[in-house]
């Protein structure tokens, strides 16, 4: 008889979906706000093929209900965060479920479920790792009772100048090169844009030369990043005394015949389709590691194509993981500048999963944790205080166990969001 409330419909909350459905739950609402992608299909099982660009909450409640007709199920294809979700909104359920992906909406379902006194059951999942908690005001700890960890960032000399891991090269591509040229011009960055005759007008390299042709442009940028800026940096012999030297690379080494026939470009790409390096270049095998002339043919085709198939958006372009051209260009980036380096090369597979974060998601996870956040919401349901807990789900056994179960904490007193101290100003 129980009123619920789910908020996401993707990996975890398709499998959380289906496991409340089969477990006798009956009124379900749903909240995602975000579309089906053909990268969900390996793990989303609700939804196919034909569903990529749907809503993922109606599709989910659609998918349910072919199986599990008679129960109620309504879809919301909203952000958690709309005004239409306000704690009256939260106070009609008698528990709340979290399959979300990221902080910021956590914490804002969090503060709605205390303010309107509803029980969350939170979860997440990492590759193989996995966590159910239950947080119940006044009880247990909440959400924010406990300082979450701040992604890891490094340092700027690292990555401007001695870079040891392909990270360094993955994060000097896409925060510093592609920023710089197709990014936001105001904004602060850290590469030298000086060029090597003192006695340009130009103060900047990265401007364009208004008689200047695309490869010319492509060429001139490629040496100057690669070429130019290691030279400078290998002039301080302190640097590497204890380092091994990097090696600079320069376009009529790597492609010398570009340079003669001042670039040339085979394009097989269709101009309906995505612009695409590989495309254009035949290139198939996103799991290949290219050589070195691939590399730097990639990154130059990727560069003509922004300015040739996207120029309205260069200057406000941000580097996003589904973004194929821009994969293709922060990959090529990062493996010359690791060539020069001596740091292994990588394929365009792995690049991604560094530029973007990504640790691949693992359906049994997903699975694993639905389970438990339904366990948990019984027994949130029965009040069966005693027996809440926070369970771990670990990818090698720990005392022989690969789900660790914990005791829930009591809130901390000095939390700023759960704690009921109030003080006089």
């Amino acid at each position: 008889a129980a009123k619920v409330l789910m908020v996401g419909a993707g990996g975890i909350g398709c499998e959380l979906l289906k496991t409340l459905a089969l477990s006798g739950f009956s009124d379900i609402h749903v909240i995602d706000l975000d579309t089906i992608e053909v990268s969900n299909l390996n793990r989303q099982f609700l939804f196919r093929k034909s569903h990529v660009g749907q809503s993922k909450a109606h599709v989910a409640r659609d998918a349910i209900l072919k199986f599990r007709p008679n129960i109620n199920i309504e879809s919301h294809h909203a952000n958690v965060k709309d005004a239409q979700f306000n704690v009256d909104f939260f106070k009609q359920f008698n528990v709340v479920l979290n399959g979300l992906d990221n902080l910021d909406a956590r914490r804002h379902v969090n503060r709605l479920c205390l303010a309107a006194e509803v029980p969350l059951v939170e979860s997440g999942t990492t590759g193989f790792l996995g966590q159910v908690t239950v947080h119940v005001k006044g009880k247990t700890e909440c959400y924010e009772c406990q300082p979450k960890p701040i992604p890891k960032s490094y340092p700027v000399c690292t990555i401007t100048s001695t870079p040891s891991k392909f990270v360094h090269c993955i994060v000097w591509a896409k925060e510093l090169l592609f920023a710089k040229l197709f990014g936001d011009k105001n904004q602060d960055n850290d590469l030298n844009v000086h060029s090597k005759d003192g006695s340009s007008s130009k103060l900047d390299v990265f401007e364009r030369d208004v008689d200047e042709d695309l490869d010319q442009y492509a060429q001139r940028i490629y040496d100057h990043v690669f070429g130019y800026n290691i030279e400078v940096a290998l002039e301080n012999e302190e640097t590497w005394k204890n380092r091994r030297r990097p090696n600079p690379v320069y376009i009529r080494d790597t492609l010398p015949e570009a340079v003669k026939q001042n670039g040339s470009s085979w394009d097989c790409s269709n101009d309906h389709e995505e612009p695409s390096a590989m495309a254009s270049l035949g290139l198939t095998n996103p799991q290949e590691i290219w050589t070195l002339a691939e590399n730097s043919r990639v990154l130059l085709e990727a560069f003509k194509l922004f300015f040739e198939k996207r120029e309205k958006e260069i200057g406000n372009l941000v580097f996003d993981k589904d973004d194929q051209l821009a994969v293709e260009f922060v990959t090529a980036a990062a493996n010359i500048r690791a060539h020069s380096f001596g740091i292994p090369l990588h394929s365009l597979f792995e690049a991604k999963g560094v530029a973007g974060n990504i640790v691949h998601a693992v359906a049994t996870t997903n699975a694993i944790i639905a389970g438990l956040i339904v366990i948990e919401a019984i027994k949130v349901l029965q009040d069966d205080y005693k027996n809440y807990r926070m369970t771990y789900c670990l990818e090698h056994p720990t005392k022989k166990l690969l789900l660790m179960p914990v005791e829930p904490f009591e809130p901390n007193p000095s939390c700023y969001v759960c704690s009921e101290v109030f003080c006089t100003v």
